[in-house]
């Protein structure tokens, strides 16, 4: 697809174009910050930068904190509290990082569930939204390594469980988890490969970042409409466009501000809020936790895993069918997985000719259910595994999976969707540009 017709870069001075001529990164950063962006992007479209943001403060933190680690089983616990207690700056950087994995999470769950809603992840977007829930996937890895590097009860009990499913494997699973844990249990072994994998797939996962930019500045941004930037001519695609600088910088900039005020406010006076008591004692491996509870943005998956008991009628069907192969552990661990998995063949999923749910009205209910599921999930998750829990976990994951596997089709073939605007620039007209005398002029500065 053409990229939107705009002002490419061209150096003025004779050592612009020198250096043009050998390395064009000045061309690249301009048409970077001049990249031609929907006029009528709204709020919810600033999650990708929190989360580009969020990535490098974690980096940067993780960096100072891996200079007074010692991934060693006997002391890992009392470094973490050297670090907070000797360390210039220590508990603030090391509490800075650990609720910057909360942000991190809270801001790509808030930018997956706007994709989904104005639907991102339709043609000609499916490499950027495939792209996406890899770093999802590579994100959940490496903060699961990242919780065990304190070395406490709960560090070294939920290492275990988590790395326990993957010996659920038929006939390799013993061997895959040995492998994985560098030892028959979790140990120093253990410790010593997840701090180096936790140390690593932060800058792999600022590649993709980089290659997650590329790809949507290859096919342009959505929009809430759904409607794509006319491309026909520059002059068409200014009426539908602004340049990203100034103005969705400035925007962007407002948001992080608000959105930094309250995560500096809650590392300030409630750094523990979302912390595990039983993580600020040391690993036992001869005292089990009552309750073993992983990190809030884990539980909804964390429910999935664990709806899939083995008098549930779907798992007892598999585990006949394939001779005890897939016993309920392993469903539970394919359940698990295949949550994220059905999130990515969402573009495929969704038989809709309309993008944006903003003009389907069936949809809307059946996606505001989602994230109530989801939410509910996530309640679920960090409840025993007793009562009427398991039952609430199993109806939860019931709908993630049918929602993307029946609700999405069958939608695109019965629903009815209002008609979208035809231009962005007729959106933007009728939502934002002032009207005066009963018309409605349309302010466009890139004009």
């Amino acid at each position: 697809m053409a990229g939107i017709p705009h002002d490419h870069y061209e150096p003025r001075t004779g050592g612009e174009k020198w250096l043009n001529r050998r390395l064009p990164i000045l061309g690249l950063a301009y048409d970077t910050l001049m990249l031609p962006t929907p006029k009528n992007l709204n709020w919810m479209w600033i999650w990708g930068i929190v989360l580009t943001l969020t990535l490098v403060m974690q980096i940067a933190t993780g960096v100072i904190l891996a200079m007074h680690y010692v991934a060693d089983t006997d002391v890992a616990f009392s470094r973490i509290e050297h670090i907070m207690r000797n360390v210039n700056g220590g508990d603030m950087i090391r509490y800075v990082h650990m609720n910057g994995a909360s942000l991190f999470f809270f801001a790509v769950y808030l930018h997956i569930f706007r994709s989904l809603y104005y639907g991102s992840y339709k043609a000609p977007r499916e490499v950027t939204w495939i792209i996406g829930i890899l770093m999802f996937v590579l994100m959940m890895g490496t903060a699961f390594m990242g919780y065990v590097l304190p070395w406490g009860q709960m560090s070294f009990h939920g290492t275990a469980v988590i790395t326990g499913l993957f010996g659920a494997i038929p006939f390799v699973g013993e061997a895959v988890q040995t492998w994985l844990l560098g030892a028959g249990a979790v140990g120093e072994p253990a410790l010593n490969r997840f701090f180096a994998l936790h140390y690593m797939l932060p800058f792999i996962l600022l590649g993709m970042t980089l290659v997650h930019i590329w790809a949507f500045h290859t096919t342009g941004n959505n929009n809430p409409t759904g409607v794509e930037v006319r491309r026909t001519s520059k002059q068409d695609a200014d009426k539908d466009t602004l340049p990203f600088w100034p103005y969705f910088v400035i925007k962007d900039f407002l948001a992080l501000v608000v959105i930094f005020i309250g995560f500096f406010a809650v590392v300030a006076f409630m750094p523990n809020y979302l912390g595990h008591p039983d993580n600020y004692i040391p690993a036992n491996p001869l005292v089990t936790p009552a309750h073993i509870v992983p990190e809030w943005y884990f539980l909804p998956f964390y429910a999935i895993l664990r709806a899939f008991t083995a008098d549930v009628w779907v798992v007892m069907l598999v585990d006949w069918v394939t001779f005890g192969i897939v016993d309920a552990k392993f469903f539970g661990v394919i359940a698990m997985f295949g949550a994220i998995a059905v999130m990515a063949l969402a573009p495929w999923l969704d038989t809709s000719s309309i993008r944006s749910g903003r003009y389907r009205p069936m949809f809307k209910w059946w996606f505001a259910l989602l994230v109530v599921d989801f939410i509910v999930l996530m309640w679920v998750g960090a409840r025993p595994a007793e009562g009427i829990y398991p039952y609430i976990s199993l109806i939860g994951a019931a709908y993630w999976f049918g929602y993307f596997l029946l609700v999405l089709p069958i939608l695109g073939v019965i629903e009815k969707p209002l008609t979208p605007p035809a231009t962005i620039e007729e959106d933007f007209a009728a939502h934002y540009s002032p009207k005066t005398g009963g018309t409605t002029t349309v302010v466009n500065p890139a004009e």
